[in-house]
């Protein structure tokens, strides 16, 4: 079968000329002429097309030797191009050019005033805005505090409204968790461990940490991954830990268990999560140390006992609805109290996870803190029971609509990532971050200087919680506590606005107990078992 010449010359034409300026210029170099310059880079050219010729992986470039390789410079430089070049300060998923400058300036004490007015759509139907008050006051943030530990708690804490959400040791690295926890102890706000147990990275500079156990019980496990209490009680103790928190699942990835490749393990690493070298580190879907809500009301008892009475939640990405119901079930039975819950969003995220979990599996943040919300509400806990949101929280608007609809603090993972330096190359899970967060590189790392970095993450958590002081005073209030959802109003269509009270259904305290009183919640109540997951 002929091949007509224009397709040839499409195919080929560019590396045939390659070869011919290669020969060229090797007949000059030999006549003493200085074209080095150009023949080094065409030999190699040429090299590349050769092999591109005779290899089997690619067909792109076995048809269109040398010129195929366009199409991966393109893909490689892609997200930069766009983000740098092409993008608008609204545009960019999952954080704007907007809020990342935001961040960047907050962080480094930059001025971070806004000329000019709002780009935002305010007609569009994501807009949303806090209602001002003609009385509005000064609002001191060293305010901003929040006890944690119920009636149980020996040892309650006193949580910022804006703390370090879970990172664990493994996904980012060590500089990172020693920038991120000398911040922490610089403005006295908690840093959460992530699963990956506690580093030497995390102790080093003896910030509040927050210990987070997930199904993998890193750092406090046996050698067949299950629960050790005698490790747990020995690292539980410290005064560090101020806190400790059951992962049940997360918003990134809900209902799917983690995987750490044996080649990413070092020794530290294997050293911190308690695991072996040289095989992959498996945290399960579900942890194996209870497997009905009165199981983990007794778990959650027990590691308050060992910990010396500290107080003990847990985070969950809200899934099915009778689950949740179930646990306050539980509570309400046995009299065993989770001092806190933590609600992520299924838009939160710093690790890499399957593209169909992080898209579409999970309940958003907003739905899924109202329900918490109206979970303990109806079942006469919400006074025990301190509750928390975790997802995209990057302004101090982020934590006032939280606040407004339920949430007593704030946790935020990617926006500290951002005041450490970290650029959205989305190269999270390759190891190869070209801001030193998420790599065990030590090339990689040395950017990352701790002590400047640690003062920004302290920066950026200071000035967004005196951001939101400014809004909480504008609002007419003393504390982000007097927020309610009657304060938030969210766009419906272009015409029309209505407050969250309006849009959402907040229930009646004790109206889940009262069988009288109907409730949208009623159906996932007749749900929910206190001796299992399953439903009834």
């Amino acid at each position: 079968m002929l091949i007509h010449p224009v397709t040839l010359l499409t195919r080929y034409g560019t590396f045939v000329a390659i070869l011919i300026a290669t020969a060229v210029t090797f007949v000059l170099l030999t006549k003493g002429w200085h074209v080095r310059w150009a023949f080094y880079p065409l030999l190699v050219l040429s090299v590349v097309g050769i092999w591109s010729l005779f290899q089997t992986r690619h067909t792109l470039m076995r048809n269109y030797p040398v010129i195929a390789l366009v199409r991966w410079v393109s893909e490689e430089l892609r997200p930069f191009l766009r983000q740098y070049i092409v993008e608008s300060n609204l545009e960019g998923r999952p954080y704007s050019r907007e809020h990342r400058s935001l961040i960047y300036q907050r962080a480094k004490d930059d001025v971070d005033v806004h000329p000019f007015g709002t780009e935002l759509d305010v007609y569009s139907d994501e807009y949303e805005w806090l209602s001002h008050s003609i009385a509005a006051r000064h609002v001191d943030p060293n305010t901003f505090r929040v006890e944690v530990g119920g009636p149980q708690c020996d040892k309650p804490y006193s949580a910022s409204l804006l703390n370090i959400s879970a990172m664990s040791f493994g996904a980012l690295g060590a500089n990172a968790i020693e920038a991120l926890n000398l911040g922490a102890k610089l403005g006295g706000f908690y840093h959460d461990t992530g699963e990956g147990s506690i580093s030497p990275y995390h102790r080093k500079n003896g910030g509040d940490l927050v210990w987070e156990l997930g199904s993998g019980y890193f750092g406090c496990r046996d050698k067949a991954g299950r629960f050790d209490p005698k490790r747990f009680a020995e690292q539980a103790v410290s005064d560090q830990v101020k806190m400790i928190e059951i992962k049940l699942s997360q918003g990134a990835k809900p209902g799917h268990g983690g995987l750490l490749p044996a080649e990413k393990i070092t020794a530290e690493i294997a050293a911190t999560r308690m695991v072996p070298t040289g095989q992959d580190c498996l945290s399960p879907p579900a942890h194996s140390a209870f497997s009905t809500p009165i199981e983990m009301m007794e778990f959650i008892a027990t590691l308050r006992e060992m910990s010396g009475g500290k107080p003990v939640g847990f985070k969950m990405c809200i899934g099915q609805p009778h689950e949740l119901l179930a646990i306050c079930k539980a509570m309400n039975e046995t009299g065993i109290l989770a001092d806190f819950i933590v609600i992520d969003g299924a838009e939160g995220g710093t690790g890499a996870a399957p593209v169909e979990f992080s898209d579409h599996i999970g309940t958003p943040l907003r739905e899924g803190l109202i329900f918490a919300r109206n979970a303990l509400v109806g079942t006469g806990l919400r006074d025990k029971v301190r509750l928390a949101a975790s997802g995209k929280v990057s302004t101090a608007h982020y934590l006032a609509a939280n606040m407004a609809v339920g949430a007593d603090w704030c946790n935020a993972a990617r926006a500290f990532m951002f005041s450490l330096g970290c650029v959205m190359s989305m190269r999270c899970h390759t190891g190869e971050c070209p801001s030193g967060v998420t790599t065990h590189d030590p090339l990689r790392q040395r950017g990352l200087v701790v002590e400047d970095k640690a003062r920004r993450v302290h920066n950026f958590q200071r000035e967004t919680l005196h951001a939101l002081a400014e809004v909480v005073g504008a609002a007419g209030l003393d504390h982000p506590g007097q927020l309610t959802p009657a304060h938030i109003f969210r766009r419906i269509n272009a015409v029309e606005a209505k407050p969250l009270d309006d849009l959402y259904t907040f229930i009646e305290p004790g109206s889940l107990l009262d069988g009288r009183r109907k409730t949208p919640l009623g159906r996932y109540w007749q749900e929910a078992r206190a001796d299992s997951f399953a439903p009834a």
